[in-house]
C-alpha cells in the first residue's frame, strides 16, 4: 500500500495526498459491501481512477478509518433487519413490519424473488420502493421472525 494522508476540506469532501500530489473529491468504494465490509476498499479520485487499494481497513490510521467509515455511511443506506414484527399475508405481495438498526420500518415484498441469499446465512430483501434491507445472519433472528421468514424461503 502506498502511503497517503486523508482529510476533509472546508466543504466536507475527502482529500487524499499521495507523494505530495493532492486529489480532491475522493470517494471510498467497497469491493464486497456485505460479505466483507472491512476488506477490499478502494479510494477513487474524482475522475474515477483508483488512487489507493486497502486490503483491510485496519491497515490505515484510526483517523483515516473514521473518515472512510463516515463517508461510506453517508452514501450507503442498507438498513439491517433485527426482527420481523408482523407480515400481512404469507402470499405476495405482502406488507412487513420490521425492526432495523435504523428504527422500525414497513416494507412491501412484491414476490419471493425479491429475497436473495448472500452466502450461507445472509439475505438481501428488496422492497417495492427499491430500498434494500439486509438480514446479516439468519441464525441470529428470534424464533418468531425466523418462522415468518421461512414461509417465503
Amino acid at each position: 500500500m502506498m502511503p497517503f494522508i486523508l482529510r476533509r476540506d472546508a466543504f466536507g469532501k475527502l482529500i487524499c495526498e499521495i507523494d505530495g500530489q493532492v486529489h480532491e473529491g475522493v470517494v471510498p468504494v467497497r469491493a464486497f459491501p456485505i460479505a466483507a465490509p472491512e476488506e477490499g476498499i478502494a479510494l477513487v479520485g474524482a475522475e474515477g481512477h483508483e488512487l489507493v487499494w486497502l486490503e483491510r481497513l485496519e491497515e490505515v490510521s484510526l483517523d483515516a478509518q473514521q473518515l472512510i467509515r463516515e463517508e461510506l455511511a453517508s452514501r450507503e443506506f442498507l438498513p439491517e433487519i433485527s426482527r420481523i414484527k408482523h407480515v400481512s399475508a404469507f402470499a405476495t405481495p405482502s406488507t412487513w413490519q420490521v425492526a432495523t438498526d435504523r428504527g422500525d420500518a414497513t416494507l412491501i415484498l412484491k414476490g419471493e424473488e425479491d429475497i436473495r441469499r448472500i452466502g450461507d446465512v445472509s439475505l438481501l430483501i428488496a422492497d417495492a420502493h427499491g430500498v434494500q434491507y439486509l438480514i446479516r445472519d439468519l441464525h441470529k433472528l428470534d424464533k418468531p421472525s425466523r418462522k415468518m421468514l421461512d414461509r417465503f424461503l
